[in-house]
């Protein structure tokens, strides 16, 4: 029986995630906590990974009881704490001053700040599919490529790809259930540069993209929407879930089933 095995809240955006037991849906269908903080420059674009690799360098760490963070970087020996409540004016000279780049802090507390906002649920992978990833790269291991694309749930006791049937053709949501929530697999999710990079120390792997893309096509299961793929850069599932699930929760170790269409 497909199960929830793992649960990845990333409460500032392009940060270092924190493995949970338990997340509850917010009102806008988001995990609470996933995603609430990012930053932003002048312009008002975001500040992350794909803009700068300098973020992949800074190690993070987290308080979620009294929403606090504490980073570091290799270029400064001492961790700084903030509170990303009380303390925001801190964290952003901190930022600005490691990336020379003036840092306005923002928060959103309905669904956070997802790339995909109109599938701005968690994305879903399951650990067959990072360990079938892993085996195309020889020195980079399944904790890797978990680090490096970033997903909020991952399935176990399923097949690689298995993850592909929840999805279907465009406007065509599919319905499962993990636990008692239920969530709509939209479309599968386009990568940007971030997975290219160490997920440490941004350092770029050669010749990423272009090995992944060759090896996604050659694997694509039967199961697979193929219409939705105009590339094959693209890997994990994202998802909608309705705002009528707030305040539900979703547990390690609840089933995963198929909703009948």
């Amino acid at each position: 029986m497909p199960y929830l095995s793992r649960i990845t809240l990333f409460p500032v955006k392009s940060f270092d995630g924190v493995d949970v037991d338990r997340a509850q849906i917010s009102t806008g269908g988001a995990l609470v906590g996933d995603r609430t903080y990012a930053f932003f420059s002048n312009d008002g674009k975001f500040i992350n990974g794909k803009r700068t690799p300098l973020i992949h360098r800074i190690r993070a760490s987290y308080d979620l009881a009294n929403r606090s963070i504490t980073v570091q970087v290799p270029e400064q020996p001492q961790s700084s704490t903030f509170s990303l409540e009380d303390d925001r004016l801190g964290f952003e000279d901190w930022l600005s001053r490691y990336l020379s780049l003036p840092a306005q802090l923002a928060k959103n507390e309905k669904i956070g700040f997802p790339d995909d906002t109109k599938a701005s649920g968690p994305t879903v992978v399951s650990v067959g599919t990072i360990a079938a990833v892993s085996n195309w790269f020889q020195d980079l291991d399944p904790q890797e490529i978990s680090r490096r694309f970033r997903t909020n749930l991952e399935i176990s006791d399923v097949p690689p790809f298995w993850e592909e049937q929840l999805y279907g053709k465009p406007d065509q949501a599919i319905h499962f259930q993990i636990g008692n929530v239920t969530i709509q697999g939209i479309n599968p999710c386009q990568r940007c540069i971030v997975p290219t990079r160490d997920s440490q120390t941004g350092a770029a792997y050669p010749q990423f993209q272009k090995l992944f893309n060759q090896k996604r096509q050659a694997t694509l299961p039967p199961w697979t929407e193929s219409s939705r793929f105009n590339h094959f850069y693209k890997l994990t599932v994202n998802t909608y879930i309705s705002p009528q699930e707030a305040g539900k929760h979703l547990q390690v170790g609840d089933t995963v089933q198929m909703q009948a269409s």
